[in-house]
């Protein structure tokens, strides 16, 4: 499968990926090598892929709790008190193999510590490798509002081996298939048909498709000044959403594609109010939706929540909540206004 060029490394896949983090980890001569993971991809990832490292200096394996709940500044001082422990220095590199919360994690952990040592993300589930671990977004949550703390990074390469899906759950597989259909409505519609139309998909064309379209995206604009805004559709309401589940004793957490695919169906509701998104679409996209992920209950009294914690979206400017909406199928409106009451009906639209 053809490498990716993004703006100064590549995405590589399978063998290839392999080849090169060995040339790249032979030619810079790297001091100590940290393997950053999760107690699940230490037991099911980490076997398979340290046989295929190439190398002479010492590699230390770090292992942090999985799961939302733990991407947060607390994790990363602890990241950062064993790298200093175990004597990284700045030609130290630290290898991200997880989802989204160890590559997330991880490249704002590596990006800080001594002003910054080199990273390359080994993305584990459909999530990162589609979404998380390309663009160079690096951060953590503050509480449970999603992403509050972070920077722009690069890593040094990406390496996407699908082998590694085989070890996670389809409910996980199922989360990371939300962000392909982002793309697919905002970007290309043949891959949002794809998915639509088609039983039996190609995963691996799907993943390299995607990773396509968010390099093209990012590249045109790195710093989310315009064009990149559109990869946030179905996040405003969608991150809220997660959030408050994330927050509530009361509530089941949800995953992340789970949260964004009910943010996509409202906001695609609003889109149909305010810029005349066909029904008809709105209409495919719920029943799609719905036949790929359970519903969720979402209550009228769980609406003051959700909405509060849409003031903390990271996209608001002088408080203003902004939404990327759509036209049509590929044609984004981006830096929306949505009142309050869209955005329960909006909701409501989802819940009914």
């Amino acid at each position: 499968m053809k490498s990716i060029k993004a703006a100064n490394y590549f995405v590589h896949f399978n063998e290839k990926g392999y080849q090169e983090l060995n040339t790249l980890i032979s030619s810079n001569s790297y001091s100590s090598i940290f393997i950053l993971v999760d107690e699940n991809t230490h037991e099911h990832c980490y076997g398979k892929f340290i046989p295929l490292l190439a190398v002479d200096c010492p590699i230390e394996v770090i292992e942090i709790e999985s799961g939302e709940i733990n991407k947060n500044l607390e994790t990363c001082t602890g990241v950062w008190n064993v790298l200093t422990e175990l004597n990284a220095d700045r030609k130290s590199l630290l290898i991200t193999l997880g989802g989204g919360v160890i590559t997330d994690l991880g490249g704002f952990v590596a990006s800080t510590y001594k002003r910054g040592i080199d990273f390359v993300n080994i993305p584990t589930t459909l999530l990162s490798m589609v979404d998380a671990s390309v663009g160079g977004k690096t951060g953590v949550d503050l509480g449970v509002l999603k992403n509050q703390i972070g920077l722009f990074a690069n890593p040094e390469l990406v390496l996407v081996d699908a082998n590694y899906l085989e070890t996670v759950t389809p409910r996980e597989i199922r989360s990371g298939v939300a962000e392909i259909i982002k793309y697919g409505l905002t970007y290309d519609v043949s891959l949002y048909q794809h998915i639509k139309d088609t039983s039996d998909v190609n995963i691996v064309d799907l993943i390299h498709r995607s990773i396509e379209i968010k390099n093209e995206v990012v590249l045109k604009d790195p710093k989310e000044n315009n064009l990149r805004k559109i990869l946030n559709f179905g996040h405003t309401i969608g991150h809220a959403i997660e959030s408050y589940f994330l927050d509530s004793e009361y509530k089941e957490n949800l995953t992340h594609g789970e949260a964004i695919a009910i943010g996509m169906v409202a906001e695609s509701y609003i889109s149909t109010k305010l810029f005349g998104f066909p029904e008809q679409d709105l209409k495919e996209l719920k029943e799609m939706t719905l036949n790929i992920y359970e519903k969720t209950t979402i209550l009228e009294e769980d609406f003051s929540s959700i909405l509060a914690f849409l003031k903390h979206d990271k996209k608001n400017v002088g408080g203003q909540v902004n939404f990327v909406l759509l036209s049509d199928l590929e044609k984004t409106e981006i830096d929306c206004k949505v009142t309050t009451e869209m955005i329960v009906d909006s909701i409501k639209y989802y819940t009914s």
